[in-house]
């Protein structure tokens, strides 16, 4: 099974960019992807942008993102992180 994350787009430099989600950065390649923009919020997989999210699909991802944390927070007995 894979995992992308969903991550929003902060710097963009030629085929390379930055990403962050929850106060996490991590660089990606926009090479399957090359009309990203900044803000723009995408899928990331192995360090690739596979895939920008319009907005509604965003929100939907951030808010089951959202009640994950919370219930794990909930089960560990801690408080949620937030983003």
């Amino acid at each position: 099974m894979c995992l992308a994350v969903p991550m929003e787009i902060i710097e963009i430099n030629g085929n390379k960019a930055i990403a962050e989600s929850r106060g996490v950065r991590t660089p990606v390649d926009t090479t399957l992807a090359p009309d990203i923009k900044l803000g723009d919020k995408v899928l990331i997989h192995a360090g690739f942008i596979i895939e920008k999210l319009d907005p509604k699909a965003a929100q939907e991802i951030d808010e089951a993102w959202d009640e994950y944390l919370r219930l794990q927070a909930e089960s560990e007995g801690a408080a949620p992180r937030g983003h």
